[in-house]
C-alpha cells in the first residue's frame, strides 16, 4: 500500500493561488494514477483531478477546469495540484490518492492522504 503525505494547504484569499504536493512512498510510484479529491463541511468527497502514471493523461472536474493543474514527478515520487484564481467555494480538505487505474472515481483509489486544509477567504 503506497503511504501518502500532503502538505501545502492554507488561507489565502480570493484569488489567490495554492500550490499543494503529495508525496508517495512506493519504488513503482510511476505505476499508479494518482487523484486529487476534496470534501467541504457538510458535503461529500468530491473529484478534483486526476494523473495518469506516467503523465501523459490528466481529468479535471468542471468547477476546477481552468483554474487548476495537475501535474507529477516521478523521480521525486510526488504529485502536484496548482490552484489559481480560488474562490470561497473551493474551501474544504484535499485529499492525495493513489489507485491503479485511471479514473475519477472515489473507489478506483485505494490509498489515501491524510489530508490538507485549504481555506478561501472572500
Amino acid at each position: 500500500q503506497v503511504q501518502l503525505v500532503e502538505s501545502g494547504g492554507g488561507l489565502v484569499q480570493a484569488g489567490g493561488s495554492l500550490r499543494l504536493s503529495c508525496a508517495g512512498s512506493i519504488r513503482t510510484f510511476s505505476s499508479y494514477c494518482m487523484g486529487w479529491f476534496r470534501q467541504a463541511p457538510g458535503k461529500e468527497r468530491e473529484f478534483v483531478a486526476a494523473i495518469s502514471g506516467s503523465g501523459r493523461n490528466t481529468l479535471y472536474a468542471d468547477s476546477v477546469k481552468g483554474r487548476f493543474t495537475i501535474s507529477r514527478d516521478n523521480s521525486k515520487n510526488s504529485v502536484y495540484l496548482q490552484m489559481n484564481s480560488l474562490k470561497p467555494e473551493d474551501t474544504a480538505v484535499y485529499y492525495c490518492a493513489a489507485g491503479p487505474n485511471f479514473s475519477s472515481r472515489p473507489g478506483a483509489f485505494v490509498s489515501w492522504g491524510q489530508g490538507t486544509q485549504v481555506t478561501v477567504s472572500s
